[in-house]
């Protein structure tokens, strides 16, 4: 049975989408997939040039595996969350040594790569390829609840219930249902946002389940720690300064990035569990693969 809401989303999705690059098409897979491991928690406006940057240099997945991991952690900057071009150096070399250097456009497959789970796989499969899958965002998540099962905003794990409702509403043709997850995806990111939610700008705003409810406010939801003095912030100011360097620097270089000894040394243990930063033999520390 077509779903009552893919007509109008669709049209709406014609009229109204932003025009991104890697939603243009001859965008290739590694493209899309750059793309969606960069706008993981991250505003579009911030991924535009670090996409069209990181793509400038690294076209391909052979050609990003061929560089060290320190010049993706450089080439990231402040894009946040570093651990992503970790990540994507690691996606780049796992392509290149047992896919032949081209993205795999099966989601079970893409799920097999480093830090991809199943929203990436399924987004890269749809977006990529044009295959038939539930692409469950934050956007999409807070879409379909507030239209189909009226709650405000989803919980803050994807729920098996979720995923069986997403896959219900999949048009049947793939490239349709492709079409259909992105657009579902925008008309979150634009419309029926978190905060500020513009209903009448909704082109299935007549069906909405939460509308119909008097938009039921939600739960109220823990805040976040505040960033200045915090971990994080030592986290960054200390990988600010081995990005900016040429090499592995001495270790009384990143004592002077942060006074507290103690959360200074916490934070760059931390820095290497993540694959950040490495110690040398000789006592300098550096990016992953600089100077080694």
């Amino acid at each position: 049975m077509t779903s009552p809401y893919a007509a109008p989303v669709l049209d709406w999705y014609q009229a109204s989408a932003r025009d991104l690059p890697w939603r243009r098409p001859g965008t290739s897979p590694w493209a899309v997939l750059v793309s969606e491991i960069m706008l993981q928690q991250t505003p579009v406006a911030r991924v535009l040039p670090a996409y069209a940057a990181w793509l400038a240099r690294w076209p391909t997945p052979a050609a990003l595996a061929a560089d060290t991991p320190a010049e993706a952690v450089r080439q990231w900057d402040r894009l946040g969350y570093p651990r992503r071009a970790i990540r994507l150096h690691a996606i780049a070399q796992r392509v290149v040594s047992e896919h032949g250097g081209e993205v795999p456009d099966s989601a079970e497959v893409l799920a097999t790569l480093p830090g991809i789970g199943p929203y990436t796989a399924a987004a890269v499969a749809s977006f990529a390829f044009g295959h038939s899958h539930p692409v469950l965002d934050t956007n999409v998540r807070r879409v379909l609840g507030r239209l189909v099962t009226g709650v405000a905003l989803p919980p803050a794990a994807t729920s098996a219930a979720e995923r069986r409702l997403a896959q219900s509403l999949l048009p049947a043709q793939d490239a349709v249902a492709a079409r259909w997850s992105v657009a579902v995806m925008e008309l979150g990111a634009l419309v029926c946002t978190a905060a500020r939610p513009d209903c009448a700008a909704c082109p299935v705003a007549g069906q909405c389940a939460w509308r119909r409810a008097g938009r039921p406010a939600a739960a109220a939801r823990r805040t976040q720690p505040g960033y200045a003095g915090s971990d994080r912030e030592c986290r960054g100011r200390l990988l600010a300064v081995l990005r900016a360097a040429d090499g592995p620097v001495p270790a009384a270089v990143l004592d002077a990035a942060w006074p507290d000894p103690d959360q200074r040394a916490r934070a760059l243990a931390a820095l290497i569990a993540d694959g950040l930063a490495a110690g040398r033999d000789d006592g300098t520390i550096g990016l992953p693969g600089d100077g080694a």
